[in-house]
């Protein structure tokens, strides 16, 4: 405290900063529950991937199984492997309130690889089946991924929120006060030194 030099100039620029501080304090909050907004809003989009991901994975698991069974394991394990990978995926960033968030954009391709002439029914619907799990899969990473950096975010916003309430505020407050009334007394000082003055010539010349 005694550090503050007590000058008008310097209660000016605390009064100012003070203001700052308030102001910043309002963004902040508007920030964070923009942020909670976005992250409640996502929690239910991720249950809700979470659920179609355990369908989709036992839908995939029983068109493997008929697969199998139609045309042979042997079949389906070879005609996996001698698949090609058609699929290309990209890093990209999305900006949610500033926060860069990273995703994976992924080009799908538009027809099947392998031809339900050449090999049965079963198993083309098997890789069907393996496509949607795979877009869930990168839907779920993308999804999760956000709500973990919003998450972050979230908790830093908070802890600038309470500092500048808990430590700044009150310590730019408590300054002003220590300058206000320093400058109140020395402004009694100098008018108790000017009624002395006044006296004392007042005294010589009756």
């Amino acid at each position: 405290m005694n550090e503050v030099s007590p000058t008008r100039m310097n209660l000016l620029t605390r009064r100012s900063q003070l203001l700052l501080a308030g102001r910043g304090v309002q963004l902040l909050e508007k920030k964070r529950d923009a942020l909670l907004q976005e992250f409640q809003a996502k929690v239910h989009e991720a249950l809700e991937a979470r659920r179609q991901l355990a369908d989709a994975a036992q839908e995939a698991h029983q068109a493997l199984m008929l697969a199998q069974s139609f045309d042979g394991p042997e079949q389906v394990a070879a005609l996996s492997l001698n698949l090609p990978v058609r699929l290309t995926a990209r890093a990209e960033v999305d900006n949610v309130w500033g926060i860069k968030v990273p995703r994976l954009a992924a080009d799908y391709p538009q027809a099947l690889t392998m031809s339900p002439l050449a090999v049965g029914g079963r198993t083309v619907a098997a890789q069907i089946a393996f496509q949607k799990l795979c877009r869930l899969f990168i839907r779920i990473a993308n999804g999760e991924a956000r709500l973990r950096r919003v998450a972050e975010e979230i908790k830093k916003t908070a802890r600038r929120v309470n500092a500048l309430q808990q430590a700044v505020i009150p310590g730019i407050r408590s300054q002003i006060r220590y300058i206000q009334q320093a400058l109140d007394q020395q402004e009694q000082d100098d008018v108790f030194r000017l009624k002395r003055i006044k006296a004392k010539l007042g005294s010589r010349n009756p």
